[in-house]
């Protein structure tokens, strides 16, 4: 069957539409994949790359610069992965910029990361290794999230048989909250410590301040504690009332024999207080002195009178008038 010319237009308009869609679909994907147009190779080495693979988009600061090219091992620890970087973007990375594996949203593919420092490095060249940072990947997540999940476990069960025996009574946080005698005795013993420490910390002020003033020379402790010449002057006083209290037990030891003889009726004061005639005698004796006395001086009277004595008590009278002026 022959095509009509309007079924070979058809033909031909379909071809055509189809060659530009596949030109400009070609194009789209290239210009993605940084296959046009001018690009840098950089270079990042990871110990693990999280399911990264070739073609997955390279950002810097959250925007799109580039494709991984290749991931290859290159140790038994290390991948290096090559990405493909716009020349035209590239000039913004510098030197000392982190690479770092993450993922383009919770279930997305996953990306490179390269985070800049603040700083004023070079801007990287083709060829350049960037330095990378590792973060947990899901599944370190998840193995860490199933331990702490038995953790939990473990711990709630413990919390639970803590409850059990506190409610039961048992252990003595049990007692404490089940007995109420012991709850109140407690509360008593605490007042009782309050009360305590009040007065402890009452006498330690004190104490500070009594301290306080020994060091501010206020008082003769102070003195006595700072100053060199108080100290030997207080130290010679301590030793003449030691000599002194030696002297005084020496009196008292010779008082007490004193008495023991006025006790004992020896000596002249037992005499005179207990022999009456003794008494007596005492007191003709000094009425004899007394008369004595008198006749003494009607004598020397006497001889002041008598020619032959006269000129002597002259003499002496003007010597005694003579001292006296002088």
């Amino acid at each position: 069957m022959k095509r009509t010319a309007a079924q070979k237009f058809r033909l031909g308009v379909f071809v055509i539409m189809g060659t530009l869609i596949l030109v400009v679909a070609l194009y789209f994907i290239g210009n993605r994949q940084n296959l046009l147009g001018s690009n840098i190779r950089l270079y990042a080495e990871f110990s693990n790359v999280n399911g990264l693979q070739a073609g997955n988009n390279v950002r810097y600061s959250g925007i799109d610069v580039g494709t991984v090219n290749r991931i290859r091992m290159t140790s038994d620890t290390l991948i290096l992965v090559e990405m493909i970087v716009r020349e035209s973007e590239s000039q913004f990375i510098r030197k000392d910029a982190v690479a770092t594996i993450g993922s383009d949203g919770l279930v997305g593919n996953m990306i490179i990361n390269i985070l800049p420092r603040p700083g004023n490095q070079e801007s990287v060249v083709s060829g350049d290794t960037i330095a990378t940072y590792s973060r947990i990947g899901a599944d370190d997540m998840l193995t860490t999230l199933n331990v702490t999940n038995e953790n939990a476990a473990l711990l709630t069960a413990d919390l639970l048989k803590i409850t059990t025996e506190l409610l039961e009574g048992k252990g003595t946080l049990g007692m404490l909250i089940n007995d109420t005698v012991m709850a109140a005795e407690l509360k008593r013993t605490m007042i009782e410590l309050r009360k305590a420490s009040t007065g402890a910390n009452r006498a330690i002020a004190e104490l500070n301040q009594l301290v306080g003033s020994i060091k501010d020379n206020e008082s003769v402790a102070g003195v006595l504690l700072t100053d060199s010449v108080s100290g030997a002057q207080m130290k010679r006083i301590i030793s003449n009332l030691e000599s002194t209290s030696e002297q005084i037990g020496i009196i008292g030891h010779n008082l007490d024999s004193i008495v023991s003889d006025f006790r004992s009726g020896e000596g002249a004061y037992q005499y005179l207080t207990q022999d009456p005639d003794a008494a007596m005698r005492i007191d003709s004796t000094l009425i004899n002195i007394q008369q004595s006395s008198e006749k003494f001086n009607e004598n020397m009277e006497a001889m002041r009178a008598n020619f032959l004595f006269r000129g002597y008590f002259r003499k002496q009278e003007k010597e005694a008038e003579k001292a006296r002026k002088k």
